[in-house]
């Protein structure tokens, strides 16, 4: 067991004024198969190629794996499978490769076939054979499924799930589910890591979610209570200051009319 640490990572590409990644900080274990989701535009792939080295960033990415891409780009497609696959992994052994074809319904017989000439799905099972059969390799696995039927998918899927060490990049749900035992999570200013497959994880996600507009639907109500509240105390002060006011000038105007009463008595007393 190791583990990938990322620390301050920072990261906005060349002429952008939005950082991609601000300063997110999060710790993997090699051995975790891990699903990584966000939002389409968010960075998945991004974060991948910063794993790998491929860009420039501000933070530390430490760890002591090799870091392996899926799919490899395939330079010479016309090139016997056993010759693609020795130049896609270099320090594995043929019989290494073999071993692994075993498992992925491959045969010998497609191991000495043109690349070119073996289906889609014989293909991406024929690279996987290859960078599984790697020592100390970390997958970034980022869309195994396309072009894929559902068989293959099956086969890929199961065979998945009895290894462990890798990133894996899907929009396939069932997938994920069957894949996985950890999930990585973009969101908008973090990244997240917990335990558990992509039902488990939005599972959460969504009770958290509703638990948020609950709290929204709380903090509005209240709010709108405290408007209220303040109007009718504005109300009630502005009644109050005019009631203030009037009796005020009641008062002054009795007292002026019995000034007046009062004068006019005199002025009869002395008549």
């Amino acid at each position: 067991m190791s583990l990938i640490k990322v620390h301050n990572l920072t990261f906005a590409y060349p002429g952008s004024y939005d950082n991609v990644f601000d300063n997110v900080s999060f710790v993997l274990d090699t051995d975790w198969k891990l699903g990584l989701i966000g939002r389409n535009g968010k960075g998945k792939t991004t974060l991948i190629k910063l794993l790998m080295g491929q860009y420039k960033y501000s933070g530390t990415i430490t760890s002591n794996v090799n870091f392996s891409y899926f799919p490899y780009k395939i330079k010479h497609p016309e090139y016997l499978t056993c010759d693609v696959l020795q130049e896609a992994c270099p320090n594995v052994q043929g019989w290494q490769i073999l071993k692994e074809f075993s498992k992925l319904a491959l045969t010998e017989e497609n191991y000495y076939q043109p690349y070119n000439q073996l289906s889609n799905g014989q293909q991406n099972k024929a690279l996987f054979a290859a960078l599984f059969a790697g020592d100390n390799n970390f997958l970034l696995i980022d869309e195994p499924t396309n072009h894929l039927d559902m068989d293959t998918r099956e086969q890929v899927a199961k065979y998945l799930n009895t290894k462990h060490g890798y990133i894996l990049v899907s929009h396939d749900r069932n997938f994920l589910d069957s894949c996985v035992d950890h999930i990585v999570s973009i969101n908008k200013s973090s990244i997240d890591v917990c335990k558990g497959n992509f039902s488990s994880w939005f599972e959460d996600f969504s009770s958290a979610q509703a638990g948020k507009v609950k709290k929204n639907e709380r903090l509005n109500k209240e709010i709108k209570r405290l408007e209220m509240s303040a109007m009718q105390k504005a109300e009630w002060s502005n009644k109050k200051e005019a009631s203030v006011k009037g009796a005020g000038y009641f008062k002054g105007y009795v007292s002026h009319r019995a000034a007046k009463m009062m004068k006019r008595s005199k002025n009869v007393e002395r008549n």
